[in-house]
């Protein structure tokens, strides 16, 4: 991945959401949003497939051997070489998961019915009481909640138990031999290639999801280089093994994505019956002050955050819950780059500390749209004038904005929620 502060999931990239953890599509993977807001092939899922000749045997070990030839150019000596990739095959399986795209999304209270389920509380809290000295110190040296830090690692990996099988060097040379992100993956396998040769895992522990993301805390392997952390000071860092590696690796990764101590994520929040639904995008930020001068407040009375630049996000519409969040929630969206995700941290977090969790009703009644349908409603907004760009199967800002329009147009609250009503009204 680039050297920059992105998510570390090559899930959030690579794969399609899943509607339950197995051993191949991993807890990770179901942990993926129902949303479509981070970048990648989830943004273009849409586009007709090409189909293509099957991959022979003799077709991947030609180009394994090439990109052998291409390691050892970039400085992979040649012990690593053979050590990682002497008995690397082909995944057929690799390349049925990349290349599914499902048509259903679930909505966001079914995600989080899943990712913040009782038992994850539960064992968040076990997981935090048995580690609550580690944690602590990872607070004092990165800034981070230990909650916090519980919490991802209880969506990444369900605390270490499903992290995937997959051997994350055969995954990315299947990926990148036969992939929809080739040069993508070949580089994520060069990195993988710098870790084993640093020392820091052999290749038979090197496992994880099928699209290449490692370990309890789904590290792909470009960001393993850039923010995993050595915590338990044995000159290794080991996210797959070591708790204090997993923790400050977690940590370290917020903290370099701007978490501020001592700050909450965010807080639910109510909001007045004539709010502006337009100014409730992520992109929109003032002051504290400023909203609350909007009539904003916090839902349990207590004022709100001081946050210099926080945002109203209101993910299932005006009927779901409201929320003011900060720069940590921006921090945890770096991690993984959709409101679900970061919401479904942050609440777990919460409930995990022993507060509250998400009091408002989210509204069960309304059906989803599949991206087909969402496609749909997005060819007729821009027949009726709505403006939303080309039809994707995407629910982005745009889609939301001309969705506003047309609800104003209507005379219905102009939250810029899809629903079936919504796009059976358009049609009719």
């Amino acid at each position: 991945m680039k050297r920059m502060l992105t998510t570390p999931l090559l899930l959030a990239l690579l794969a399609g959401c899943q509607a339950a953890p197995t051993n191949e599509a991993t807890a990770a993977d179901a942990a993926v949003s129902p949303e479509t807001e981070a970048g990648g092939p989830q943004a273009n899922g849409d586009a007709a497939e090409t189909a293509e000749p099957e991959a022979t045997p003799e077709d991947f070990a030609t180009w394994l051997a090439a990109f052998r030839r291409d390691a050892r150019a970039q400085g992979i000596d040649e012990a690593t070489l053979d050590r990682a990739l002497d008995d690397v095959r082909y995944r057929p399986r690799v390349i049925e998961l990349d290349r599914s795209q499902p048509e259903f999304v679930r909505p966001i209270w079914q995600y989080l019915d899943t990712a913040v389920s009782a038992t994850r509380i539960d064992t968040g809290q076990e997981r935090l009481a048995a580690h609550r000295d580690t944690a602590r110190r990872m607070e004092q040296r990165f800034g981070v909640p230990p909650e916090i830090i519980v919490a991802i690692w209880g969506i990444e990996s369900n605390y270490g138990s499903n992290f995937g099988n997959f051997s994350t060097l055969e995954a990315l040379a299947t990926l990148a031999f036969d992939g929809r992100r080739r040069d993508f993956a070949r580089a994520e396998l060069l990195a993988a290639l710098r870790i084993l040769e640093a020392g820091d895992i052999s290749p038979e522990r090197m496992v994880g999801s099928w699209a290449g993301a490692m370990g309890h805390t789904q590290f792909i392997p470009s960001s393993f280089e850039a923010y995993a952390v050595d915590g338990d000071d044995d000159g290794r860092r080991d996210i797959w093994g070591s708790i204090s590696d997993v923790m400050a690796s977690t940590a370290n990764y917020l903290a370099r994505a701007g978490w501020q101590p001592g700050r909450p994520w965010g807080v639910e929040v109510a909001l007045t019956d004539d709010f502006d639904y337009s100014q409730a995008e992520l992109e929109t930020r003032r002051a504290s002050k400023v909203w609350a001068e909007r009539g904003v407040r916090a839902l349990a009375g207590e004022a709100l955050p001081d946050f210099e630049s926080a945002s109203v996000i209101v993910p299932a519409g005006a009927r779901g819950p409201a929320f003011l969040v900060g720069n940590n929630f921006r921090a945890i969206l770096r991690y993984n780059n959709a409101t679900s995700y970061a919401l479904a941290v942050g609440s777990l977090a919460n409930e995990i500390a022993g507060r509250a969790g998400i009091q408002g009703d989210w509204p069960r009644d309304q059906q989803p749209l599949m991206r087909r349908q969402v496609r749909e409603l997005q060819r007729l907004l821009n027949e009726r004038g709505f403006d939303v760009g080309q039809p994707d199967g995407i629910m982005g800002p745009n889609t939301r904005r001309g969705l506003r329009a047309y609800q104003r147009a209507i005379g219905e609250t102009p939250d810029g929620f899809a629903t079936l009503r919504l796009l059976e009204r358009l049609q009719g």
